[in-house]
């Protein structure tokens, strides 16, 4: 027998989670409970603080939305003008040691010449394909070499993706990309390679914001914050231990057991029907993959340097480093990092030689935060991989030799990314009706497992809608039609 019985029981306290629960304590219609096994909200949006005082999120997230319902309720959270800055996005991809404008497709006017005249070969090659191909793409790979041909496919998108999915393009699926990759414009490419001109800022990410202070995670911790206290169960009180879906009970690490009538779980699909303990279901969600990540920061004492500037995120798809992406995180807020006045001692040089002094010196400071992926497919080397990231910042010429490493960050994310493998789709068609027909809605960036509709604003309006559907038969845009929801037919969409 339960200790308590709410109508629906919302696992997991990330943006889908509090999603879900932001839309029930607005409706005044059943009653309901969230919970989370951390100490705080934020799920995989947290953000962690080295003793040094760095920020650094647990993943490379920034704001930008698809709907204005996220926007009002980050609003609420954080009302105040100085609680955001704005950014302009500038990113690049490091190439040959250049730094090409992102996306890398769009700009071939800045490559070495040889690589201008195979790329545009490649292109033309592919357009001529495509004029006569007319069958879907098998996967990934032959998407990519179909729209941009087989040089830009050799010399970055499938090295570059495999540093990101930790495994080959062919295993992956399509039908994910939406406005996720640029397909290049051949008249323009040609055009700019002519005028020696670089194309302009794509994607839905061109604008974004970020929160002054806490970093990413404090805009989900002030979102919890506008939640009722009595609404929400953290650590042992919120760490599920089993759920019997068919007595609709889930019981808690700390003994306690809440019986529900609906259940929207932000929990990994494949970790959720292990505690329901459903053979069947466990069988189905074995044709899930995914990738762990790897984040790692690196704080360094100095003024940021010129050769860095104003950058925000750079990608990486050589192998003379690790990571594929690299974020400037003290670009983002003054507050990511220590102020000048705070005294640290360095720990040691880039090159791993010892400090000159042992002393605590002032700064000022700034901050690097990389990703590294890892499967069986793409092993990492865990034990070296912080001084294998810092190796590689000096080859990239991110940082010097001689530079002053005063704090470090290593965290691994087991569940990292969503693999859109081409098995996928058929999983899902499969899984998520069947835990739907046991009242439990499977939801979130690991829940669906949709990594086309994974990102922050995604997520939340996941559980916004999975609560909207349970009391009004709502339909499911973002999980169901992702596609339409990423695209400028969505008049909600947020473009700046």
């Amino acid at each position: 027998m339960a200790d308590t019985n709410v109508d629906v029981l919302v696992i997991g306290m990330g943006p889908t989670g509090l999603g879900a629960a932001k839309r029930l304590n607005q409706v005044n219609g059943p009653s309901w409970l969230i919970v989370d096994s951390s100490d705080k909200a934020g799920g995989l949006a947290a953000t962690d603080v080295t003793p040094e005082g760095f920020l650094y999120d647990v993943g490379g997230h920034v704001i930008f939305s698809h709907y204005k319902y996220f926007d009002d309720c980050l609003d609420e959270a954080l009302p105040k003008e100085d609680d955001w800055f704005n950014h302009q996005r500038i990113s690049y991809v490091r190439y040959k040691g250049l730094w090409v404008p992102y996306p890398f497709q769009n700009n071939v006017s800045m490559l070495p010449k040889e690589d201008q005249v195979a790329a545009i070969e490649g292109l033309i090659d592919a357009a001529q394909e495509a004029a006569v191909t007319k069958a879907k793409p098998k996967n990934f790979d032959e998407w990519i070499v179909r729209q941009m041909g087989e040089h830009l496919a050799n010399i970055f998108m499938r090295p570059y993706n495999y540093k990101v999915w930790a495994v080959p393009t062919t295993d992956m699926g399509s039908d994910w990309l939406g406005e996720r990759v640029a397909a290049p414009n051949v008249k323009l490419i040609a055009k700019n390679i002519i005028l020696n001109k670089t194309a302009g800022n794509w994607g839905p990410n061109a604008t974004f914001r970020f929160p002054a202070r806490d970093g990413t995670g404090g805009i989900w911790i002030a979102v919890a914050n506008t939640i009722p206290d009595e609404k929400k169960r953290f650590g042992k009180k919120g760490e599920v231990t089993k759920i019997d879906a068919d007595k609709k009970v889930a019981h808690f690490a700390d003994g306690s057991k809440i019986g529900y009538k609906q259940l929207i779980s932000t929990m990994n699909a494949d970790q959720l029907v292990e505690k329901m303990g459903d053979e069947e279901l466990v069988k189905i969600s074995k044709g899930l993959y995914f990738s762990s990540t790897h984040v790692i920061g690196v704080g360094l004492r100095g003024a940021r340097p010129d050769r860095i500037g104003d950058k925000c995120w750079l990608y990486f798809p050589e192998d003379n480093c690790p990571f594929y992406r690299a974020t400037i995180f003290s670009n983002y807020s003054p507050y990511n990092q220590p102020q000048k006045d705070a005294k640290l001692p360095t720990l040691y040089k880039a090159n791993g030689e010892k400090a000159d002094s042992s002393e605590a010196k002032e700064g000022p400071y700034w901050s690097i935060m990389l990703e590294v992926s890892q499967s069986t497919k793409k092993p990492v080397d865990e034990e070296n991989l912080l001084k294998d990231c810092i190796q590689g910042l000096i080859n990239t010429e991110m940082i010097l030799p001689e530079d002053e490493i005063v704090s470090t960050y290593h965290r691994k994310f087991y569940h990292g990314y969503p693999t859109p493998a081409l098995e996928r789709n058929g999983v899902l068609a499969e899984l998520l009706p069947k835990l739907q027909a046991k009242d439990i809605y499977s939801r979130g960036r690991f829940g669906s497992w949709k990594y086309e509709v994974g990102n922050q604003d995604h997520s939340f309006m996941l559980g916004v809608e999975a609560a909207d559907h349970i009391v009004n038969g709502a339909v499911e845009l973002t999980l169901n039609y992702p596609d339409f929801v990423n695209s400028r037919a969505n008049t909600e969409r947020r473009l700046n």
